[in-house]
């Protein structure tokens, strides 16, 4: 069936309008962080793996940083383990770190692989445990009741080097690199990272042109509700101080805030619950969600 003239003119437009935005994106870096809604409802899981082999068709290299809380909750329910946080952090011991491999680096990683894959595109699932490629150590908590002591959660690490060659590698082979957020230790023991750090230091590490980060938020709003973008360095930190931004988006905004003073380009906090947004907002002039910059 034909196309209206009215719908063929805004597919025409929409088409013109992404391509600037191809042209000044071709060959570089785009380090994707997957979470939220994105990962569990099938119609935006599909869509998801449709925008990434789409970059990548036409000449970017997006990295893909996957997050699971729900997945692993699922999975320690079934084996009669109750997950435990501290300050938003799981408490990791070695059965739950088991656990988190095998729901991760298994059962997670495979099926975005497989999800993207279907389209056409050429995944390749690792942990940072492939190749040595995240190097970490135990993560001790500040007692926030008790000043000066420290809290043991487990394995539950901290960044303490990203080797960016194995990444490098399989993006001149065209693979599109899906990794699950688990690190070594100088021992071999393994670490459960938060993805968002992952997905930061890896976008710095690689020198990314933007770090992308799947919310089940629209983004950054004020306190009025309202959205903001734009934003830079300096102003997020004043949204901070202020108490603007709180709770569960102090992780996000502080891995953006550290790649954008680092070196990456811009960062970009989505709301994955959008269909297709990815696209909307790399390839489009309005996007979806909250652009940070530098300066």
């Amino acid at each position: 069936m034909p196309l209206s003239s009215s719908t063929a003119k805004d597919k025409a437009r929409i088409l013109a309008e992404a391509l600037p935005y191809i042209r000044r994106f071709h060959g570089k870096t785009i380090v994707i962080k997957y979470g939220g809604n994105a990962m569990i409802e099938k119609n935006l899981k599909q869509g998801f793996a449709r925008d990434v082999v789409l970059l990548k068709l036409v000449g970017m290299n997006p990295v893909i940083v996957h997050g699971g809380g729900p997945q692993i909750d699922d999975m320690l329910k079934r084996i009669g383990k109750h997950g435990e946080f501290i300050q938003g952090m799981r408490v990791t011991d070695a059965e739950t770190m088991n656990v988190v491999e095998m729901v991760l680096g298994g059962v997670v990683n495979k099926e975005i692989v497989n999800l993207i894959n279907q389209q056409g595109g050429l995944a390749v699932g690792l942990t940072g445990k492939d190749g040595n490629f995240i190097c970490a150590k135990k993560m001790l908590m500040q007692n926030k009741e008790n000043a000066g002591e420290w809290i043991d959660i487990g394995q539950v690490g901290e960044i303490e080097s990203i080797n960016p060659a194995l990444i490098e590698h399989l993006e001149t082979r065209d693979f599109i690199p899906v990794i699950a957020p688990i690190g070594v230790g100088k021992n071999g023991e393994s670490y459960n990272i938060n993805a968002d750090l992952v997905a930061g230091e890896l976008a710095r590490v690689l020198c990314a042109e933007k770090l992308v980060l799947l919310t089940n938020t629209p983004g950054v709003l004020d306190r009025n509700g309202n959205l903001l973008t734009g934003l830079t360095a300096q102003r997020v930190d004043e949204l901070v101080a202020d108490g603007t931004i709180s709770g569960g988006m102090i992780p996000k905004i502080s891995s953006a805030l550290d790649a954008v003073k680092r070196g990456v380009k811009s960062c970009h906090i989505v709301d994955g619950r959008v269909e297709h947004g990815l696209l909307l907002e790399v390839l489009t002039d309005e996007g979806v969600g909250t652009l940070i910059k530098a300066n």
